[in-house]
């Protein structure tokens, strides 16, 4: 496998590459901010006809150890034993439509020899727990699936993907890696401290949460936030909830996308099952960069050796509270993987990925979610 990486800062970047090697496939993950996307995709396209294109917009790209704004993170990949194959669905908001989504992108990859699949997708109008329910039906455990959700920094307004070269709303992508010689290793973790009582979810319909021990939910949240209820949705980037249906299970994190006022309610991410129990998290920097550190040494465990492609998936959130301590969890990432490693990445609006190697695809909010590529 070898690979090319650059962060591209204007049009000027992208008519200066020059790789000596053909790429097989591009992942760009591109800031909402700039105004010279397109013109960037019909470039890369022109000069590299046979590439596959793909990434999708961010809350931040990362790029080595460092943390963008209004860029384009490249990476220029040519495999020698891999092959690859994408799959493009619409997206739509309601759990069956999402479910649907996942299932056909899932049938447009399986085949003989899949080894793994990115999955990168709308980050607003989509049932991301859905979505990921969906591929799982279909690839059980013939392929590992990580990935991610869109970003639009901390607006939350729209979101993008990019599949062959085209910028699409409402969309998702997959990208199939096909062949023996490919090793995949993966691991998400989080470092965000519950507190608080259980708190019993009495009314919710799918992603949305209508009632806490029978109280109005929005309502009782915003008893939590005080001063910062008057900043959501994106204040609630800081404070998501740990859910978990049975006390056996492993608890996952859930972040708001949105608020409705008059119904009292929380849009979130992924489903909030009636029965489940919740508790309101808060952060703590040390944690959350241990966490990003865990989640490296969990995927590198799994990887091979030589030269390695890493795709860092991040939360905003997580973005929000380290602030300008965000480039440390890139930087103790790469310290864990080692100089032969290259790695990218976005900030998210939810992570797809197992919690370990031998758990099924969920999807996360709030963790540093890792994936090792290596032939």
């Amino acid at each position: 496998m070898t690979v090319a990486q650059q962060s591209l800062q204007g049009l000027d970047d992208l008519l200066k590459l020059d790789f000596d090697f053909s790429p097989e496939l591009f992942l760009l993950f591109i800031s909402p901010d700039i105004d010279w996307t397109e013109a960037a995709l019909d470039t890369l396209t022109q000069n590299y006809p046979s590439a596959l294109i793909t990434g999708c917009s961010t809350s931040g790209e990362i790029m080595g150890e460092h943390v963008s704004d209004a860029s384009i993170a490249l990476t220029a990949i040519a495999f020698e034993h891999t092959r690859v194959k994408l799959a493009i669905e619409s997206i739509h908001k309601s759990p069956e439509d999402s479910l649907a989504s996942g299932r056909s992108l899932a049938q447009q990859l399986i085949e003989e020899e899949l080894k793994h699949v990115f999955v990168f997708s709308e980050g607003l109008d989509v049932n991301g727990g859905a979505l990921v329910d969906g591929l799982h039906a279909v690839l059980g455990n013939k392929a590992s699936v990580t990935g991610g959700l869109a970003g639009d920094g901390a607006n939350f307004k729209e979101t993008f993907v990019i599949a062959n070269g085209t910028k699409l709303s409402k969309s998702a992508v997959g990208v199939g890696l096909y062949g023996s010689s490919l090793q995949v290793g993966f691991g998400s973790q989080g470092g965000w401290d519950s507190f608080g009582v259980d708190r019993l979810v009495t009314k919710s319909e799918d992603n949305v949460l209508y009632e806490l021990d029978g109280e109005p939910a929005l309502k009782l949240y915003k008893t939590f936030l005080g001063d910062k209820a008057k900043e959501l949705p994106s204040s609630g980037l800081l404070f998501p909830l740990s859910m978990r249906v049975n006390e056996e299970d492993q608890p996952v994190v859930r972040t708001i996308l949105g608020i409705d006022e008059e119904a009292q309610s929380l849009t979130f991410a992924g489903n909030i099952y009636e029965g489940s129990y919740v508790r309101l998290m808060k952060a703590n920097v040390d944690r959350l960069i241990n966490g990003a550190e865990m989640s490296a040494e969990i995927s590198k465990q799994a990887a091979g050796q030589g030269d390695r492609l890493a795709l860092l998936v991040s939360c905003v959130g997580r973005r929000l509270v380290l602030k300008q301590l965000v480039e440390e969890e890139v930087e103790v990432v790469r310290e864990v993987l080692g100089p032969e490693t290259a790695t990218t990445g976005f900030y998210s609006y939810g992570e797809i990925a197992p919690f370990d190697q031998f758990s099924a695809c969920s999807l996360h909010n709030q963790t540093m979610t890792i994936t090792t590529l290596s032939e």
